[in-house]
């Protein structure tokens, strides 16, 4: 709702600036999305005449015009406008003026003195025509001020109303909320019943009334269509955004933004027998004013006479009933349609009006008397015309009741935390026209036809804070019995898991959790997603089962804008159906990361080198550590099939860790695969205990011995068979070497272990040492068949 200061000033006019009074509607619930001014800040800018304009001597395009400025003197100007003409009022701005841009001074045009310029809509700021002089009325004040003429100092005031504050889509409405927030008087506009002239009516038949409870109708004749709309109503439309028409279509749009009622003339002289409100009959057309043709829904009401359809009732008149400049008698309608007749049948059929956005949201069910009279009256007045008495079809029993609500005092500084005061809360029902009853410390209080929205106990105290002020109730600190809960230490949280991650160089994102349904085919091998009935884009149509997907996309995005070292991970849900689930659903947190690029940000301190698998594993340690890791061989439908494995902590399977395949590569145009991994965030949430271990004041004794063990023969098996004998003497067993060669067999590989030994009471001897080593080795003999490399 967009509406000029000065109008609603007009109405009611509280000391309060501009800026205030925006802050006011705010902090009332009517949000000022904007606030602008009308015109751009120009100065010096007056109502001239041109007297004379005459070729210039040396220029074909230009003009050489003596200007009439009032009290600034007849002036000489040099102007290129090729409407300029003697008799124009025009603005002119005089030496010394700013414009937008631009400073007016004196100045010299092809030898020929220029004392000022004269202006075009564009040079002014006020709109886009630049095809020659802003043409002013010729009764336009000679040397006045072109602001002060124009009314140009307002601000333009756009709301962004809630669809339960219908009755603020007027300037009445918004006008009667600034009167109740400040006190200020109100000034609404005086509709006094006119007089009829005629007795010719005609009859209002409601064959729908559940759709329209209420029609309002008069006869005006003898009216001129051909009437010029005032000034001042053309730039109150103007500055509400509404295009001027006619005077006829400008007096019922205007009566629209003035009180909130639609109205809509008919030509009379089209119209045959009574008016009917009507569903429409099978395969019924009706050719609307907007030059479409529609076959109206079994539900939508029409408006007709008793031969044909006129009208979609509240949302647009056709056009074989509408008024054109011929028109000399018409049929003015003021009615109330029910909100749920008009809902959602404009946008059924492509479009929206202004009445059918207010009939759906809720018009006043009293204002339809008021506005017919107020409209008439400024027809006659700009129209001339003669009334007929207004005729009037009521289904009493369709009309809104309205039900008195009770407002317990003590209720209200309940929840709103502070006590008003019995007589501070009658002032603010009487402030909002409310009419109430009182008994003790109960209102009884009776919604005015324009408050759709109140229903409950709890609309009334939102009124009562709403008027109050919000920003007038204080914020008082809860109290509290706090008690520290208990932590346990065997859990980590998951902020502790990302910031593990983040020192280790990876970047958090957030992906959406609705995916493409190809990424769960490439990256999940699910064929039968959990598919969504309304999703966001085509392209989000299922619930992700993986977080590879979402890592992959931001991948593809760093790549094309020449970010190739990428460290990403997130931490989210997943989502599968599962029937022993309460809800059918089963949704796990899952911790997945994403390393491409170089290892090392390029520098001159190490070479280039592509991160691989063993450096996302050894992140992946890192992020378990202490607890040990098992990685196991297997495929993966995402994964390059000989380099990924399942990673298992504690015997228990937690997720997968690999190099993407090449084949989603190459469809994802990544270039470089890159290495992830994907896991349950519930097991890496485990910790154990910290527990001491004393440090040993005694020397470390270290042993290497390489074993020649099978080729498919892991290393993680052999390090656990020697792990399984080892004694508390023996600190670390370290994998370092992988051989394979001259020397050992094609079939066979050697691995070289470093094995750490120290004790913390006393210094190991040599032969305590190689009685260890004889222990690891049978046990790698015996359960791996290693051999000792000779």
């Amino acid at each position: 709702m967009q509406f000029p200061e000065s109008w609603l000033r007009s109405l009611v006019d509280p000391p309060l600036s501009t800026a205030e009074l925006c802050h006011l509607l705010t902090m009332a619930g009517l949000e000022v999305e904007e606030c602008r001014p009308e015109a751009a800040e120009f100065s010096q800018v007056v109502v001239a005449r041109i007297l004379s304009a005459e070729k210039h001597p040396d220029a074909d395009r230009l003009k050489l015009c003596r200007v009439d400025a009032g009290a600034h003197g007849v002036l000489q100007i040099v102007c290129g406008a090729p409407n300029a003409a003697a008799g124009m009022n025009v603005p002119c701005a005089l030496v010394g003026a700013k414009l937008p841009g631009i400073e007016i001074k004196k100045a010299k045009v092809r030898g020929v003195e220029s004392s000022g310029m004269l202006c075009s809509a564009r040079e002014l700021g006020l709109s886009d025509d630049h095809g020659g002089l802003m043409v002013l009325p010729e009764d336009a004040p000679i040397g006045e001020d072109l602001r002060e003429y124009l009314n140009l100092d307002d601000s333009l005031i756009t709301l962004k109303l809630t669809p339960n504050r219908a009755d603020c889509l007027s300037l009445a409405g918004i006008a009667r909320e600034v009167a109740a927030l400040t006190g200020a008087p109100l000034r609404l506009p005086v509709c006094e019943p006119i007089a009829p002239e005629h007795e010719e009516v005609r009859r209002i038949v409601l064959d729908a009334p559940a759709a329209c409870p209420r029609y309002c109708g008069r006869i005006l004749r003898g009216v001129n269509a051909k009437a010029p709309t005032p000034p001042w109503m053309k730039q109150r439309l103007e500055r509400c955004g509404v295009r001027s028409i006619s005077a006829l279509v400008d007096i019922t749009n205007y009566v629209m933004l003035e009180l909130g009622q639609p109205l809509h003339a008919f030509d009379a002289a089209k119209l045959a027998g009574a008016i009917h409100v009507r569903y429409p009959r099978p395969g019924e057309q009706l050719l609307l004013l907007n030059g479409q043709t529609v076959t109206p829904s079994t539900e939508t009401a029409l408006i007709a006479d008793d031969e044909k359809a006129l009208a979609l009732a509240g949302i647009m008149g056709g056009e074989h009933s509408g008024i054109h400049e011929t028109t000399t008698d018409l049929f003015l309608e003021s009615a109330f349609f029910a909100p749920d007749a008009i809902a959602g049948k404009a946008r059924a059929l492509g479009f929206s009006t202004d009445a059918s956005y207010r009939y759906e949201r809720g018009v006043d069910f009293e204002l339809q008397h008021k506005a017919i009279e107020r409209a008439t009256q400024l027809i006659v007045a700009i129209c001339g015309g003669h009334p007929g008495p207004v005729v009037e079809a009521v289904a009493a029993e369709h009309l809104p009741a309205r039900t008195p609500v009770r407002l317990r005092i003590p209720r209200a500084a309940k929840l709103l935390g502070i006590d008003l005061g019995e007589s501070r809360i009658e002032v603010l029902m009487r402030g909002l026209g409310f009419p109430f009853e009182r008994a003790g410390e109960v209102l009884t209080v009776m919604p005015p036809s324009w408050r759709f929205d109140i229903a409950i106990e709890e609309d009334l105290i939102e009124e009562i804070a709403r008027l109050h002020g919000y920003d007038n109730i204080p914020a008082a600190s809860p109290r509290a019995r706090l008690a520290m809960l208990p932590r346990q230490e065997t859990q980590r949280t998951p902020m502790q898991v990302r910031r593990l991650l983040a020192e280790r160089g990876y970047h958090e994102v957030v992906t959406y959790s609705f995916v493409p349904t190809e990424w769960e085919a490439d990256f999940a091998g699910n064929a039968a997603p959990l598919r969504l009935a309304n999703p966001i884009a085509s392209q989000m149509g299922v619930m992700r089962s993986s977080l590879i997907g979402g890592l992959i996309g931001v991948l593809a995005g760093n790549l094309k804008r020449q970010i190739e070292r990428v460290r990403v991970f997130e931490l989210g849900r997943v989502f599968f159906a599962d029937a022993q689930a309460e809800t059918g659903y089963r949704q796990p947190l899952r911790l997945a990361f994403l390393a491409a690029g170089p290892v090392l940000p390029e520098q001159w301190g190490a070479p280039r080198r592509e991160v691989d698998f063993y450096d996302v594993k050894g992140d992946l340690e890192a992020l378990c550590a202490p607890r040990r890791l098992q990685f196991i061989r297997a495929e993966h439908p995402a994964l390059h099939p000989g380099r990924s494995a399942r990673v298992l902590l504690d015997d228990r399977e937690v997720g997968f860790l690999g190099e993407l395949h090449p084949r989603w590569v190459q469809r994802y145009e990544l270039g470089r695969p890159p290495v992830l991994c994907e896991i349950e965030l519930a097991l890496l949430l485990e910790a154990p205990l910290p527990s001491y271990a004393e440090v040993s004041r005694h020397p470390a004794v270290q042993r290497d011995i390489a074993l020649v063990v099978p080729q498919d023969c892991q290393a993680a098996k052999l390090t656990d068979a020697l792990w399984s004998v080892a004694s508390e003497s023996v600190r670390e067993i370290q994998l370092f070497d992988v051989y394979q060669g001259k020397g050992i067999a094609a079939d066979m590989k050697s691995l070289a272990f470093r094995i750490l030994m120290q004790d913390t009471r006393r210094t190991l001897s040599d032969g305590e040492a190689d009685e260890i080593i004889a222990r690891l080795l049978a046990a790698a003999r015996e359960r791996c068949g290693a051999v000792l490399r000779s």
